[in-house]
């Protein structure tokens, strides 16, 4: 059973900068490709961006140039570095994973992200 937490949420001024972590247990992380998810109040589930096993990576435009999807597989981890944070990028952070050759997602707690002044 795939289990995924995240960390590394919590507040922060607009223009700056949060790094979230997702470990991953229970299967083989290799086989895995990995998303990170937001949603803000009221509003629906929002794909952010999505790194392949092999390492390729694709973002929204809403945060191109801004947040970068990393993974060490080494670590189990998946990260998303988000820099030069908007008021708008608030919400709740999930992280999910998507064996590779299904269309199954396994799915985070979520960590919540506020940027505010």
């Amino acid at each position: 059973q795939v289990q995924l937490v995240e960390s590394g949420g919590g507040l922060v001024q607009p223009g700056g900068s949060l790094g979230l972590s997702c470990q991953f247990s229970g299967s083989s992380f290799n086989s895995y490709a990995m998303a990170w998810y937001r949603q803000a109040p009221g509003e629906q589930r929002e794909w952010v961006a999505a790194i392949s096993s092999g390492g390729s990576t694709n973002y929204v435009d809403s945060v191109k140039g801004r947040f970068t999807i990393s993974r060490d597989n080494a670590k189990n981890t998946v990260y998303l570095q988000m820099n030069s944070l908007k008021t708008e990028d608030t919400a709740v952070y999930y992280c999910s994973a998507r064996r590779i050759g299904t269309s199954t997602y396994d799915w985070g707690q979520g960590t919540q992200v506020t940027v505010s002044s």
